[in-house]
């Protein structure tokens, strides 16, 4: 058993498949489930403590009086510096899309995506010392930093309607390869910035999957993703740095291709898989796996002992403590507060935390 590790030496040694002192967590603060379950769950998350950092200075979102209709339900209608308009019905949670700046792609050539300003000087100085700031001075380089917000897929659904993007895509059409390119450019101006915070790993996240397999052949991946993910994941690599993908749905046919793009880590949608066949499978390709407690039926519709042993065997099923996995916590609207609380306990006894 490793001696004890601090938070950045723990994710590190997960990340390297090198044994772990305790289970590595990150937790998400999502703010439908703090809105939802207040300061009870606000003291759990701190209670519990994580390696991304400290979550002492979290707090309760508010939400404006006039973002609730006459009826008291929340609805929200914004346009976002993209120019894709949402509609929200549930706060925190993504909305739908009800207007694409580029639903006419012959606007393509006047579209302009939103500016990103490289980060030097004060700006810079400035943003280091948020990041510090936000995991408290003590704990500065001893927790894990994960910063981004890359996509490509996922960008572009929100400025094209998604049964075009999937035509255009399929068809290769110039006006869709041009699309992709810009968003390279522009997410690789989001990378420069991340890297020169200082983070220790780069966050992307386009869904590729449905509840079956995946929406592209492999060889339409292959041909139009693969290659813009290496480009994207270049200076990353080359810095020395680690790449979480995000992917929901069954996406084990591109699981290799995401590998071979230069992902670290594979986050998946995991009841749609073989747990132990992705245990192995992840384990022979190098690719770490973030392990997120299934949020459909299991958060939603299980019990607290349910909730307990699903995360045990998760535990075991992946060996979290031989390195190469990691426990990840989010609590969406509609978990039932006796799970939220087996969820936490659980996960407080694996890392040998008081209970509260």
């Amino acid at each position: 058993m490793p001696i004890h590790m601090n938070p950045r030496q723990r994710m590190q040694a997960a990340l390297a498949f090198q044994p772990v002192d305790i289970v590595p967590l990150q937790i998400h603060p999502s703010p439908a489930g703090l809105f939802e379950h207040g300061q009870k769950l606000l003291d759990l998350m701190q209670a519990c403590g994580h390696d991304f950092g400290n979550q002492g200075d979290l707090r309760l979102p508010t939400i404006p009086p006039t973002d609730f209709d006459s009826e008291g339900r929340y609805h929200v209608v914004r346009t976002d510096e993209w120019g894709t308009t949402w509609e929200h019905r549930i706060f925190g949670v993504w909305g739908y899309r009800t207007g694409y700046p580029l639903a006419d792609i012959s606007r393509l050539a006047e579209y302009r995506l939103p500016a990103v300003e490289l980060l030097t000087g004060d700006k810079l100085a400035q943003q280091a010392a948020a990041q510090q700031a936000a995991e408290g001075e003590a704990l500065h380089r001893q927790s894990f930093h994960l910063g981004g917000g890359v996509s490509l897929f996922e960008t572009m659904q929100s400025l094209r309607p998604f049964e075009d993007v999937l035509i255009d895509i399929a068809s290769d059409t110039p006006e869709i390869n041009h699309l992709a390119d810009r968003l390279v450019e522009y997410n690789l101006r989001l990378i420069e910035n991340v890297l020169r915070i200082g983070v220790d790993a780069v966050g992307v996240g386009d869904d590729f999957g449905t509840q079956q397999g995946s929406m592209f052949s492999p060889q339409t991946w292959q041909r139009f993703f693969l290659p813009r993910y290496q480009v994207l994941f270049a200076p990353v690599k080359k810095a020395g740095k680690r790449i979480f993908f995000h992917s929901c749905g069954q996406v084990g046919s591109i699981l290799e291709d995401l590998r071979q793009a230069g992902a670290d880590v594979i986050w998946p949608q995991l009841p749609l898989f073989d747990l132990p066949t992705l245990a192995s499978r992840c384990r022979e390709l190098g690719l770490a796996v973030q392990l997120h407690p299934d949020r459909g039926e299991l958060m939603q519709h299980g019990t607290p002992a349910q909730v307990r042993t699903y995360l045990l065997d998760l535990v075991e099923t992946f060996n979290v403590l031989s390195g190469g996995s990691f426990l990840y916590l989010e609590v969406d609207p509609g978990f039932p507060w006796e799970n939220v609380q087996a969820l936490f306990a659980t996960v407080m006894e694996l890392r040998g935390r008081t209970v509260i």
